[in-house]
Formats: structure tokens, sequence, C-alpha cells
């Protein structure tokens, strides 16, 4: 359904949507209670939906002419949360003091327009609701009355088509900008992109592959309000880079090194986050800050400090820090979470690429390692021969290079960088508010290959827990649960880290067990309650010797307490209202998730085709979601079903689009997940899920894409049994919990992104009329001098230029909440 404006017009079109009353109805209804000022009354109603209008004339032939006050509030009609309602009322033969208020149902805040206009945004309703309007003439002594029927919310936009083009698609009705894009500089004095690999100074730039974002409001003193939505300081991820677009004829001896310092330095810089200020002028238009002293960058080079319990232990001791408490910059962050206390958690995913650590060959690095030593490098992956990038071998040596090599020498491990593997894989808190402060790295919520941390639902008077997923084919899914009750009072606290130090440095960390009834529990990772790791793969039994050991390696507890092996855990994201817990399970291959292999949290394998090739394991994907027992974050148990299954439905059978989806809805490898804000009635009372994904089964039909979603709840569909088939033909059954299935209602496609790019990254303004969406690496199977893609240019016509990860701003046209 379409906003809703009331007011005069001559138009005669009928375009209600709605099974409410019929318009003689209305027009009956509205002369039975209309007001007669002075005499008579002439009586004009209109309801505008979209551009087409809806009208009633006619006069009063008992009223005398030319001796009454008219007044009109216009007609009675009905729309859905989210809408922008214009209300304009029509005073004739009156001397001025005109004013609308509202006269009962849900309060809303009317928006000034002149003296005979006001609007507002349709609040969240469970089911039909009436709100009444009075407009008053002659300072209050005169009125008429309109009632707007409001109900619940709906997907009010039509489906985007999967394309290929290399533009960002929205739906009709929608418009899209781009706000801030790699290299835009944001410090003072810093000189405009070239976009031609010649730029340099990236500490003072945005950074690439662009990825979780979070918009924290400011009031026009500058100062936090979380409530604001006409400015603010974006703080996004930086998680990668694209290395040929960076230098001017693409990288240097990138596969071996050595590496020219210079090259080293650019794409170090491009990695961590960055902190801008970002402003609506008043009409819609946003724009970035370059001088704003919110803004900057915190890069693998800042310095960190660590807390909890990890925090000076020998686990940390660096040649840089030999205490084992500072710490250098952060790497390779993915998604993030967002702390009710106004700070930001952003999250170090695959950092373990970036290590020289040889584990074969004449530089192997074995000879000074113990077995427990190599036994927790290889589960954490750290064994490239040169590093992603061969940022070690970068010439003149400095020790912001040599530190990217993990060997360990014959000396103390304060002589070398053996450990500095050891200081990556946190959940790091950071307040944008206050760009002093130093990031702080959270050793209580344990190392992993971290996608997000997310809040779970706070209630004064009970535990902080937070969700995070560990993103890698078979690993699992965790949660901390905070020592410490949450006190809404921290919510205002000046020192905002301080209260992370409350409530995120103490407290138990726990992995998940799904059962194939539907149920499931949390295992608590305690030393002494943790099981030695059995022998596997060559490597020998692993035993614990600490909490701080646990929480280095949890990975290797996880293994120990018997948790679930997921399909590639990534976002989690915490409906607002229910507490529900969604975490998307994004892709597994036939090794990892053979047919023999499936279990009932992760059903199914199945081929879907590609062009003429194979792709066997689960390509698709699939979310699925949990409900705490009592809806308390520190329960250890929760029911859980799988919400959505990733399919192509051009292809998918009923054994893998279990979830019904169409051509509409069909979605592959969900990656971002986020709920809408509670300020606004897209988080509120059966709130909106925004859906990202990074696909490569189904690009070749469409690119990246992001979905709205109005899901149900954990049991609200049924056990099914599917039969799953592999690559010879043989077939196995497997029974999972299915959630309900999505429906044009439930699930539409949004948003579609440009060539070779992800979608990933997501948040709103406060009033949910603005939102902020991340577009990462397109054209990223290009090079330097035969790009991939052409965008951002590419958004207004220009197909030329290197692309550029980028934040665009999506509106809707016509002012309500976007997605509704």
């Amino acid at each position: 359904m379409s906003n809703i404006s009331i007011g005069y017009s001559d138009g005669d079109v009928d375009t209600n949507e709605s099974g409410n009353r019929s318009l003689n109805a209305i027009i009956d209804d509205r002369y039975s209670r209309r007001q007669t000022i002075l005499g008579g009354l002439q009586a004009s109603a209109v309801a505008v939906f979209g551009t087409a209008l809806l009208s009633a004339c006619g006069d009063d032939d008992d009223a005398p002419k030319g001796s009454a006050i008219t007044v009109n509030a216009g007609a009675d009609a009905a729309t859905t949360s989210g809408n922008y309602v214009t209300l304009k009322g029509t005073v004739t033969g009156g001397t001025g003091g005109n004013s609308w208020s509202q006269v009962s149902g849900v309060q809303v805040a009317l928006i000034q327009i002149d003296q005979n206009t006001v609007a507002f945004v349709a609040p969240a309703v469970a089911s039909a609701t009436p709100l009444t309007f009075r407009f008053s003439a002659e300072n209050g002594t005169k009125s008429d009355e309109t009632v707007i029927t409001v109900s619940p919310a709906a997907l009010n936009f039509n489906a985007v088509a999967k394309n290929l083009d290399d533009v960002v698609t929205v739906p009709a009705g929608y418009s899209v900008s781009v706000l801030t894009a790699l290299g835009d500089p944001i410090i003072a004095g810093t000189s405009a992109y070239a976009n031609d690999g010649t730029d340099t100074d990236f500490a003072s730039r945005i950074g690439d592959h662009g990825d979780a974002l979070h918009f924290f409001g400011l009031n026009a003193a500058g100062e936090r309000d979380y409530s604001a939505s006409a400015r603010g300081i974006l703080v996004q991820n930086h998680e990668n880079i694209t290395e040929t677009y960076l230098h001017p004829n693409g990288p240097t001896n990138l596969s071996s090194g050595p590496r020219p310092a210079a090259e080293a330095i650019k794409e170090i810089e491009c990695h961590g986050l960055s902190f801008v200020e970002v402003k609506d002028d008043g009409t819609g238009k946003w724009s970035y800050v370059q001088n704003s002293a919110f803004n900057r960058r915190v890069t693998p080079n800042t310095a960190t400090t660590f807390k909890g319990p990890v925090a000076g232990t020998d686990y940390l001791k660096t040649k840089y820090s030999p205490s084992g408490t500072a710490g250098r910059g952060t790497i390779n962050n993915c998604a993030n979470g967002y702390a009710a206390w106004g700070t930001i958690m952003t999250c170090e995913e695959n950092w373990a690429g970036y290590f020289k650590r040889p584990s074969s060959g004449p530089e192997e690095d074995t000879a000074n390692r113990s077995d427990r030593e190599q036994t927790a490098l290889a589960r954490y992956g750290v064994r490239s021969s040169t590093g992603n990038y061969a940022w070690s071998s970068a010439t003149p040596t400095q020790d912001i290079f040599t530190r990217w090599d993990a060997r360990a020498g014959t000396g103390a491990a304060t002589d070398d960088y053996r450990n500095e593997p050891n200081q990556f894989g946190w959940v790091v808190e950071i307040d944008p508010y206050n760009p002093g402060t130093t990031p702080r790295k959270r050793t209580a919520l344990g190392r992993f290959g971290h996608e997000g941390a997310w809040v779970g639902k706070l209630t004064p008077g009970k535990k902080v827990a937070v969700y995070m997923g560990d993103d890698s084919r078979r690993e699992y899914l965790y949660k901390f649960v905070s020592a410490t009750n949450w006190d809404a009072a921290d919510a205002n606290a000046s020192n905002r880290l301080a209260v992370g130090d409350k409530y995120l440095d103490n407290g138990t960390l726990y992995v998940a067990k799904f059962n194939a009834d539907g149920t499931g529990n949390w295992l608590p990772l305690v030393f002494g309650q943790v099981p030695n790791r059995p022998a596997t793969g060559g490597f020998p039994e692993y035993v614990f010797e600490s909490q701080a050991d646990i929480l280095v390696n949890p990975r290797l507890a996880a293994d120990a307490v018997g948790a679930t092996p997921m399909d590639r855990p990534e976002w989690t994201a915490v409906n607002p209202v229910s507490g529900e817990v969604y975490l998307t399970l994004t892709n597994n291959n036939a090794s990892n998730r053979p047919l023999n292999g499936t279990d009932a949290a992760n059903p199914r394998h199945y081929n879907d085709p590609k062009g003429s090739s194979n792709q066997y394991g689960n390509p698709n994907g699939h979310i699925i979601r949990l409900r705490e027992a009592g809806d308390d974050g520190a329960a250890t148990g929760f029911a859980w079903d799988i919400y959505l299954f990733g399919a192509d439905s051009a292809d998918a059978d009923a054994n893998v689009n279990i979830s019904g989806l169409t051509a509409d809805n069909d979605f592959s490898s969900p990656d971002g997940l986020w709920f809408s804000r509670d300020q606004n009635a897209a988080g509120q009372i059966n709130p909106l899920l925004w859906i990202q994904t990074d696909d490569g089964a189904l690009t070749d039909r469409t690119n990246c894409m992001m979905l709205a979603a109005l899901p149900g709840h954990v049991g609200d569909g049924s056990n099914v049994t599917i039969t799953n088939k592999d690559s010879t033909g043989a077939t196995a059954q497997q029974t999972t919990i299915a959630g309900a299935a999505a429906t044009a209602a439930t699930l539409k496609r949004f948003l579609v992104g440009p060539k070779q790019c992800e979608i990933t990254g997501v948040d709103s303004t406060p009033d949910g009329r603005t939102l902020f969406v991340g577009i990462q690496h397109p054209g990223e199977n290009g090079t330097y001098d035969a790009p991939g893609s052409n965008w951002p240019q590419s958004q207004s016509g220009t197909a030329s230029g290197r692309p550029r990860s980028a934040v665009v701003v999506v509106k809707r046209d016509s002012g309500g909440i976007v997605g509704l």
C-alpha cells in the first residue's frame, strides 16, 4: 500500500486498496458527523494514495451561501504501519489560527508542514487501529475530525527482479545514492581520491571492502543522541582489499615477495574501521563531513589494549607487547555488534591467513614449537607459506611488516612474533563518540573467526548475552553470558568503555549443541568442566591448562565438549521484540557436508547446477533461529527451527526448496542479517528483517542481493523429512524442523547489487526513513586494466573507472519507512 495524503483535490480516481467501507458509506458517515459552523458547511474530502486521488465533494443546500466558515479535515482513510501520511485541512472564510491535534489512538509525532498541513509516520500496530485527528480553525473554536485506520506492517513494494546489471537496483518508489566510497578523504587536508592506484595515506581515507556498519546519532550540539536521525557517526568495518585496484599496475610480487613497503603500507591501512560523521541537509540528501572531529580510522597499526581473563598471560606476549596487555590494531573486520551503552563491537574474522608460518618445507615452523602450539595453530589455520599479501617480506624492513611473520625463533616469545596470531580473533570494543580512547579487545568472549557479536534482548536485573558465529565451514555458534546483571542506567553512562569492562570482561562462554528433536543445549567452556580434546588428524590429545587456554582456543574446547558443527555460521541477529536469535549458515561443500554427514540442523546435501558445473553439498545455505528457554539469555537450553532454506527456485525440487521460494524471493548464501531498530515501526510488534547475500552459486543468474522479511517465530512450521542425493545418485533421508514457508507477504527481494559484489552491512537512522547499505568488492574478479565493474560510477551512467566498495543511502520517495 502506498503512502497517504489527506486534503483537498478535484481528483476523481478510486485507488482504495483495502476492504474498508465503500466511498458512499464514508461520505454518508462524514455528513452524519460533520460540524456546521455559523449556519453552514461545504464538505470536501480527499484521500491520496500515492499519486492517485479519492475525492467526495458536495454542497449543503440548506446552508446560506457566503455566510459560513467551513472547516474540513479530509476523508477517513486506511494505511499500513510505516507509511508517511499527510493531513491537509481546508478552511473557507476563516481568519487564521489553524492547527492539527491528535484526539485518540496510538500517539504519533505530528510533523508541521504549514498551518493547514501536518504529516506523520503510521505507527506499529498489531491489528487495524483507528487514529483520530482534529483540524481546528479560529484558534480552536471551529474544528473537524478525520480517522486514519492503520493496519499492521506489510512489505509494500514490488520485488526487484534478479539481474546482472552494474548498478544497485531498488524497487520503484525508492531512490539510491552513494554516500562514501573507498579512498574518500575523511581528514582535513587529505586530497580527493584519484582512483588510479596512485593514492596514498589510507589512514586518512575510507578503507576497502566495507562490511558491517552502524549509525550512532548526534544532536545539533554534537553530543550522543541515539534517537537523532539527521546527523550521526557512521562506523564501518573494512574487511579486506581488492589489491589490483589499489596500485597503478596491480601489486608487485604478491605471491612470493619481496613487497615494496609503500604498497604494503597502503594495503595494511585499507583494513580496519572508519568513523565518519554524516548528515542530512534537511531535504533527505546525505553527505559526509570531511573535517569532523569524530572522523578517524582504526587500522592494523592502531594501538589497542587487552581486557579480560587472557590479558597479561603468556599467550599474548610478543616483541611489541612483553607484558601481554598491549596490542596493535585489528584486521579482517567483518560483522559487528552494538552495545546499548553506545559502543561498537567489531569482530576479527579470517585473520589467520595474514601470517607467514609455513607448516612444511624448508621454512617450516616446527622446531621451536611445542605439540600443543602446533595443534592449536593448525586448528586455527595459521599455516600460510607467505601470508595473504606477503607483508612480512616488505622492504625496507620495519616492525609493522615483520610482525606478520609468526615463526618461532630460538629465543623467548618476547624476541619475536610467534604469539602475534593470538593477538587476533577477538571482539574489539570501540567508543565512536570519543576518538581519543583506545580500542579494547574483550578476551572473555573467546578467540575464533568472529563474524559478529550481537547482544541479546536486554532485561534489567538479568544477565547480558552476546551471540557469535565462527565463520568457517563446520564451526560453531557461541554465546557469552555476563557475570553481572543488566542495569538500564548504564545505557546513559559517560564512560562507555568502563561499562564494557563491567559486562564483557567477566562471564561464561558457551557453545551450542543442536538436538534432533528441535531442542538445544548451551555447553559451558569452563576450565575444569571441559574434557581433553582427543587426538585427531595426526595431532596428539590436547590438555587444557587454564581458562585463558580455553578462551584462546575455544575451537579446541568446542570440539572436546561435542558441539554441533554448522554450515559456516556467520551473522547473528536478535529479534528486538521476541528476543529470538537468528544465525545465517552461508553454505557448505560436499567434503564438509557429505550425504552421510547431515543432521537436523544442517539437513541438506544436494546439487545446485551452475551452467555445466555441479555444486554438491549445501551451496545455497540456510538461516536457523532459536528461542532461549524462559526467554532468558542466561538459559542453558533452547528451542530451534530452520527459518529459511536458500534455493534456486528455477532448478530446486521440494527436497531443496523447502521454504517454497519463488522468482521474487529466492536467494543463495545468506550472510548479513539485521533486524530493524525498535525505535520505529519497522522494529516493533513484528520486526522487519534484512537478509544479505555473499553468493557464488547463483551468480550465473543474478548479482548478490538484499531481501526484506517479516518472519514468524520458532515453531511456526513443522517437521519435514527430505531426500538428499549425492553425485553418485545415492540417496539418504534426513528429518529437520522447518519454519513456515515463505510467501509474497513475508519475503521479497528488495535490492540487487552491481557486478561481482557482496551486499554486506546495513543499518538505518532511528526513524527508519534512511537505510545505509554496504556494497563490497564490486568487480572483484577483474584487474586494474580490465575492471570487473565500473561501479559506483556506473550508478550514474559512467561505464568506466576502477570499482570501489561504498555505502549507499536508500530512501523511500514518499518519505515513509524503508521496506514497509
